[in-house]
């Protein structure tokens, strides 16, 4: 039988014991089950036991520390995320609660293990054709030749992550780059996470992430299309489609480059920019177009730097005539023709004789006829009377050539 004083002290011990557990338990840090998502930068973690005040802290390099808003569950799970902000360069996470008015710690780090200047550097990516992207990235300094580069990409924080499937290499059989086919179906609010890692032979390879790349930021439109000119005496009326793009926004977000160039000038004209419409239309003074003119349209969005490429250029306006050109062509004609009517000309006198016919020579008086005709008429007349029985003298004409000199 067990007596009433053994029986408190019992009791006593029992009371003790428990006191010195509940003093341990609130000891014990509230926190468990921590984790680190380096590729996604997601921490998390629960608790214990209720608490009153959490937070979580980050420490990069060369940066003021970031306190990101902490999520809380149903569950007594928490969450952080600091998507927003790069670690290839290591970092440091603190968490810290309050549970019964005590302040507990937890501390985690990420480290890039590897050679420096080993990673990649440069990632930049680009949508275009509405559902290709291509990112490219240069290998790091320091990277060793055997070097393989793996890009992963995942198209919302908690989306699945997926292993570029298509690599671009350079000379040297590199991989610089990659693309992918097919994007999943847009939305607006599309963000594209990326983080480049790296394996060789010869040394580890350091990590590269990115703050998220915004889907609408990153595209590259198509050229503008149906792009026609027509004329209506006063205004030449330029008109182009506006082109097919990934994400829904308003004909009026775009800016249009309208450049009109005359064909073999060399001062360049100045650059037309104009906002988008739902019918684009710009009029250009008919006179101020002399000569033919080469015209194109390139796009982009209004707030961002990436321009479409060129459309095809069309010509417009009428050429002016070469009027130096045409005076020597007229020239060298007219030299032709002459020259060819000369050489007939002197053809057809030497074949028909026609120079004697239209320039005939004068006749003249034959000599030995003169002289007997004059030696008739030679008569001695006594007295100066002309002799008996002799005729009237008869008026002689005598006809001469005469020549004109030129003085």
């Amino acid at each position: 039988m067990v007596s009433p004083l053994n029986f408190v002290s019992l009791l006593v011990l029992v009371n003790s014991a428990c006191f010195v557990d509940s003093q341990l338990a609130q000891k014990e840090s509230p926190i468990i089950n921590t984790k680190l998502d380096k590729r996604k930068k997601i921490l998390t973690w629960n608790s214990r036991r209720n608490v009153t005040q959490q937070e979580c802290i980050i420490d990069i390099p060369f940066e003021d520390p970031i306190r990101p808003t902490v999520e809380v569950s149903d569950d007594n799970s928490y969450a952080c995320t600091f998507v927003n902000h790069l670690v290839h360069r290591g970092a440091n996470l603190t968490v810290n609660v309050t549970a019964d008015g005590q302040v507990y710690q937890e501390f985690l780090t990420i480290p890039n293990p590897g050679k420096e200047g080993s990673g990649g550097t440069n990632l930049s990516c680009l949508i275009y054709n509405i559902r290709f992207m291509n990112c490219s990235w240069m290998p790091g300094p320091a990277a060793p030749a055997d070097v393989s580069y793996h890009l992963y990409m995942w198209a919302s924080l908690h989306g699945n992550v997926s292993e570029c499937s298509w690599y671009i290499l350079d000379s040297t059989g590199t991989r610089v780059g990659c693309h992918f086919e097919n994007l999943d179906e847009p939305h607006n609010t599309d963000n594209y996470f990326f983080l480049l890692n790296g394996t060789s032979n010869e040394t580890a390879i350091q990590f590269l992430d990115s703050i998220p790349f915004v889907g609408k930021d990153i595209e590259k439109y198509n050229p503008p299309a149906n792009v026609s000119v027509t004329y209506n005496v006063s205004y030449y009326i330029i008109r182009w489609d506006n082109p097919k793009i990934r994400f829904h926004l308003s004909h009026h977000i775009l800016c249009y480059e309208v450049d009109v160039q005359r064909k073999g000038s060399v001062s360049k004209g100045e650059p037309v920019f104009q906002r988008g419409e739902d019918e684009n239309k710009y009029l250009l003074p008919g006179a101020t177009v002399t000569g033919e003119h080469t015209l194109r349209v390139r796009v982009r969005h209004a707030y961002r730097t990436i321009w479409s490429d060129w459309s095809a250029a069309c010509s417009f306006g009428f050429p002016e005539k070469d009027f130096s050109r045409f005076l020597v062509i007229l020239v060298g004609l007219l030299v032709g023709a002459v020259a060819l009517f000369s050489m007939g000309l002197m053809f057809l006198c030497k074949r028909f004789s026609l120079k004697q016919k239209l320039f005939p020579p004068i006749p003249q008086v034959k000599q030995d006829l003169a002289s007997s005709f004059m030696s008739n008429l030679e008569t001695a007349w006594d007295g100066g009377h002309p002799a008996p029985g002799s005729q009237d003298p008869e008026d002689i004409l005598t006809v001469e050539e005469t020549r004109c000199f030129a003085r």
